[in-house]
């Protein structure tokens, strides 16, 4: 992978992982992010992740698509995605041009977020697939 330096983090937080995205990233950054979490969500055997994106004001179709194929590879590893702080411009243009995370649930900020992905993982939201 780049050995450049990472923009993003990764913590974990109980049987999650939280993924925050610092800035805007190029393509290559954007496979980097999504080999790092995928492999991450394995070694810490991790039921939930939140990717918080609250610092993009830009989601281009690849972004997008990244963000479901996480969402999907962590799915197929045990693990629920919730993608948090989408801003309401970001919002309006992914609308414009069609971009949707799938299956992926968003919430508003990372506080909601945790609180969707507790929900989640005790098995009590009924929109799950």
């Amino acid at each position: 992978m780049n050995p450049g330096p990472r923009l993003f983090s990764i913590l974990r937080q109980g049987p999650s992982l939280i993924a925050s995205i610092h800035t805007a990233l190029d393509d290559s950054q954007l496979v980097r992010f999504q080999h790092d979490l995928v492999q991450t969500i394995g070694r810490d055997r991790a039921r939930g992740v939140i990717i918080d994106v609250a610092a993009l004001d830009v989601l281009d179709s690849f972004a997008t698509r990244t963000l479901r194929d996480i969402g999907e590879m962590a799915r197929l590893r045990g693990a629920t995605t919730v993608v948090v702080g989408i801003q309401p411009e970001v919002a309006f243009a992914m609308v414009r041009l069609g971009l949707h995370t799938g299956w992926v649930a968003t919430a508003l900020d990372l506080e909601e977020g945790l609180a969707l992905l507790r929900t989640q993982l005790d098995g009590s939201w009924a929109g799950h697939p």
